[in-house]
Order: structure tokens, then C-alpha cells, then sequence
């Protein structure tokens, strides 16, 4: 069956109109992801050359001279994150829980109004206070009040991002264990959270990757130290000070190395990300 004249014309109208937004689509998709490659092209073709085994094993060298690394740093960065994520992650995730399990509570609207608030305080406000109330009573600079620092910026995120997450899942679900005669509280955490779980993970790893870059806050809590150190009570060097401090010296060395430093976070991140979106099986399992 042949089509009219103005059949025909308006299915090429459709269809010219189709591969336009399709056409409009792609650019906008392209333009956004072109400066994350612009980036992680620049710090490949930047510091990729002094990534070696001595960067990740030796301790950095005095000033003047070459070669040396960042093993203190590394080790301090990963040291700090995971103090920070023990504190944040489990407040962050079930402050997320309550909200979205009681979102006609009394305090919901209070708790996620605070939370909101505090994703947009500046982080060096953040370390401003932490200096105050942690540094400053300890006596001296220490990982643990970086850590705390990092813990206070990732918790709202963590908050906000699983309250989000749970309340897209089917509330079917929740009837059912119910109806089975599941206490709510073993529901939540049984069948809501698990549920949810390649989703607030994700959320974890993109508060991770927030913390993870921060200089400003540490500049003021765990400040930097020049020696290897793990203990908690101590000062302790970061990658980001490090790099902040390596980036800014009239050193050219140092300049190189601080490419290195920042090439060497960027991935870190990327393997948490990628590692867990792999353990929790991605998108895919979540949709189940």
C-alpha cells in the first residue's frame, strides 16, 4: 500500500526531526564526556613518565635533588579515606535508610534539609571547624582529625544519595516481606538495602572520589608530614597536600612529580569505582 503525498511528507518531517534530536543527543553526550578525556589524556601525557616503582616505594626526596617518590603519601591517602569511610559510610547510610523509610517523619524534613546545607558548605569551612573542635583540644595535627574532616564532607552525600536510591525501589517489595511476617527492621535492612545496594554503593564511590580530592580540609587537620608515618594521633602526609605542595614549589622535579601524584589518584579512584561496580554486578543486578 503506497503512501499519499502528505502522508509521505510528514514521515520524512518525523523522521528528519528524529535524527536531529538523536544528532543533538550524541553532541551533548560527546561535549560532556570530552573534558573528562581532555583530563585523563593531559595527566597520562603529563605524568605517566614518572610513574615507576620508585615513585610507589621511595619516600620523597630532599629539596634539590632528584628522583625519590611518594610511598608516604599513598600510603597516607589510603590510611585517611578508610578511616574516614568506616566513620561516614555506616552514619551516611542509615541516616539515607531513616529518611526514606520515614519521609512523614517529625525530624525527616529537619535531616534532610541539614543535609543539603552541609553538601554545600565549602570544604575548607569544613576543615576550619574540625581544626577547632578536634586539632586544637588534641593538641597537634593527626590523621584522625583529617579522617573526621573527610567523614563530615561524605556523609551528607552518602545520605542523600541512599535515600534516593531506596525510594526507587518498588514498595511491592516491602509489602511482601511484611506480609511474611518480617519485623520492618529486618525488612530494611534485609531486602530494602540489598536491594538497593549496587546503587548506594555507587553513591559511596562518587563520596569517596569527593574526599578523596580535597586538599583544603587536611591543609588544616592532617596537615603533611615528610617521614612515613600510619599512626592516627600523628600528622600524616596525603597525596593531594602533597601534590598542592610539589605543584606550587619552583622545582621542576618536584612539578613532575606532582603530575605523577595527580595521574596516580585519579586511578586509585577508578579502581574503586570500577571494583565495585563489579563486586555489587553493576546496573544489571540492581534492576533485580
Amino acid at each position: 500500500m503506497e503512501l499519499s503525498v502528505e502522508s509521505r511528507g510528514n514521515y520524512v518531517y518525523r523522521k528528519a526531526k528524529s535524527d536531529l534530536m538523536m544528532g543533538v543527543t550524541v553532541a551533548a553526550t560527546v561535549v560532556t564526556l570530552l573534558p573528562l578525556f581532555l583530563i585523563l589524556g593531559y595527566l597520562i601525557v603529563k605524568g605517566a613518565a614518572s610513574v615507576n616503582w620508585a615513585f610507589f616505594t621511595h619516600m620523597p626526596a630532599p629539596v634539590g635533588e632528584k628522583g625519590g617518590g611518594m610511598a608516604n603519601a599513598i600510603v597516607g591517602t589510603l590510611e585517611v579515606v578508610a578511616i574516614a569511610c568506616m566513620i561516614g559510610v555506616p552514619l551516611g547510610i542509615g541516616a539515607g535508610l531513616y529518611l526514606a523509610e520515614n519521609r512523614g517523619a517529625r525530624y525527616s524534613s529537619a535531616i534532610r534539609f541539614a543535609a543539603d546545607v552541609m553538601m554545600g558548605v565549602p570544604s575548607i569551612v569544613v576543615g576550619i571547624f574540625i581544626y577547632g573542635v578536634v586539632v586544637h583540644p588534641m593538641g597537634g595535627f593527626s590523621a584522625i582529625a583529617g579522617s573526621i574532616a573527610l567523614a563530615v564532607i561524605m556523609i551528607p552525600l552518602v545520605t542523600r544519595t541512599t535515600e534516593e536510591i531506596i525510594v526507587l525501589i518498588p514498595h511491592e517489595l516491602r509489602e511482601a516481606s511484611l506480609a511474611l511476617g518480617v519485623p520492618q527492621w529486618r525488612t530494611s535492612l534485609s531486602v530494602i538495602v540489598r536491594s538497593a545496594m549496587s546503587g548506594i554503593a555507587t553513591g559511596v564511590i562518587l563520596a569517596i572520589a569527593r574526599v578523596a580530592g580535597e586538599t583544603a580540609p587536611l591543609l588544616f587537620t592532617a596537615f603533611g608530614n615528610n617521614f612515613f608515618s600510619t599512626s592516627v594521633a600523628q600528622p600524616i602526609s596525603t597525596l593531594t597536600v602533597q601534590v598542592y605542595t610539589y605543584a606550587i614549589s619552583p622545582f621542576p622535579d618536584w612539578q613532575r612529580q606532582a603530575w605523577a601524584g595527580a595521574l596516580v589518584l585519579t586511578v586509585i579512584v577508578l579502581a574503586l569505582e570500577l571494583g565495585v561496580r563489579w563486586f555489587t554486578g553493576g546496573p544489571a543486578k540492581s534492576a533485580h
